[in-house]
């Protein structure tokens, strides 16, 4: 196995994936804070986090930051998602130090300008809008909201516009400070890349972060219920889900298998069934939404207004077929999809690093490519059914928005799913 992990005196983990046939290197350093740990009163402030690290260090501007990585041919970006938040840069192999310098320097030394913040909060408050103004996007909202309501992990990633407002200087320092902290950081690394040398360069960089524990999160738990907008478009879009499994469940591997089989692809049940013999919808899919504790079993479909009162008796309809009529031939046929995306990944080195990160950040360790293979073959077809019986069942969650006045009550729907 390729990959090497040491972890420094304060606690930061450093892990390497080394890929001797290639002349870059993706690196970067994840941390485990997000938007489901942030409070009601700050939501949106990881996000705003995250934009605001670029804006100028203490020995850099906003401006040579771009050009220093720009004149090396690399790239630095970053994300924020529910869970943990990522700065990462793509470089060549001899650029590694300027690579760690600089997403050491955004790490632990942005001077977060106030003048620069005013900036970037109304930068963010129309990212919110054209997030609003696209109903593929609101609808996941409304979904992740009404499954998980009242919880962190419920509440949108961007934040909300009166909150981001309203937000300090001191209060994006404190947050900073308080989630930032060297336990929960990995810094990792996939390509030309030396591992001894890299935990010397980060080693030095990162020796000033705190050696504080992560603050606990609170627990996700599924609830399930309705959530519509009605609205002038051409489409209705539509998420249906269900309570799912988390990325340490028993099940994930077995869930992952029938999502496939369900929605992944176009020779999936769904893809075949809804849009290729019935023609009611031109997008539809299933997915899983994994988190350490928790997860949903989703379907997202875009169909017209007099289409909905055959779509969503055949949705339901199909989920309840998976576990009596399943057939070997379609598991088999799902297992290689998982197995190829997995395999055809090992070619990215972003891809590398990135899965690196979160197999630290959820399993305190690196998963090898022939364990997760291992586990996908391991997957037979009494799993997948016996998966579909434990996930098909129970209060749905259901958000839609669009000319939705034919979509039947969650009543009527939850009693498919009873």
């Amino acid at each position: 196995m390729s990959v090497r992990v040491t972890e420094l005196a304060n606690g930061l983990r450093v892990a390497t994936d080394t890929m001797d046939t290639v002349e870059t290197v993706s690196l970067g350093t994840w941390v485990e804070t997000g938007s489901r740990d942030e409070a009601a009163e700050v939501c949106g402030i990881s996000h705003l986090l995250e934009h605001m690290v670029f804006k100028g260090t203490e020995r850099r501007t906003a401006r040579e930051i771009a050009e220093e990585i720009e004149a090396a041919g690399g790239h630095l970006n970053a994300y924020t998602s529910r869970e943990n938040t990522a700065y990462y840069a793509k470089v060549l192999k001899e650029d590694i130090g300027l690579a760690v310098d600089l997403v050491s320097d955004i790490f632990m030394h942005a001077t977060m300008d106030a003048t620069e913040l005013e900036r970037e909060k109304s930068v963010i408050c129309q990212e919110i809008h054209q997030a609003h103004d696209t109903p593929d996007d609101v609808v996941f909202d409304l979904f992740q909201e009404v499954a998980y309501p009242g919880q962190a992990i419920g509440r949108p990633v961007l934040g909300t516009e009166d909150v981001i407002r309203g937000f300090s200087r001191d209060d994006v320092q404190a947050y900073r400070q308080k989630g930032y902290t060297a336990p929960a950081t990995v810094f990792c690394a996939a390509g030309r890349v030396d591992h001894n040398q890299l935990v010397d360069l980060v080693g030095e960089a990162f020796s000033a972060l705190p050696n504080t524990p992560r603050p606990a999160r609170e627990q996700a738990i599924y609830h399930g219920g309705d959530s519509r907008i009605e609205r002038d478009l051409e489409q209705v879009h539509i998420v249906l889900g269900l309570n799912g499994v988390g990325y340490k469940d028993d099940d994930f591997y077995a869930a992952s298998v029938l999502s496939t089989v369900f929605g992944g692809g176009m020779s999936s049940r769904l893809f075949q069934e809804v849009r290729e013999e019935r023609g009611l919808a031109y997008s539809i899919y299933s997915f899983l939404a994994c988190y350490e504790d928790s997860g949903i079993f989703g379907i997202y479909a875009g169909t017209g207004s007099e289409h909905l009162d055959d779509l969503i008796p055949l949705l339901a309809d199909e989920a309840q077929k998976v576990s009596t009529d399943l057939g070997p031939e379609e598991t088999q046929r799902a297992r290689t999809q998982l197995k190829a995306s997995i395999l055809m990944a090992r070619e990215s080195t972003s891809a590398r690093a990135e899965q690196l990160a979160r197999h630290i950040m959820l399993f305190d360790r690196p998963l090898s490519v022939d364990e997760i293979v291992a586990e996908i073959d391991a997957v037979d077809d009494n799993a997948v059914r016996a998966v579909a019986d434990r996930l098909f069942t129970g209060i749905p969650t259901v958000s839609a928005i669009g000319p939705i006045s034919g979509l039947e009550s969650h009543e009527a729907l939850a009693k498919r799913f009873a």
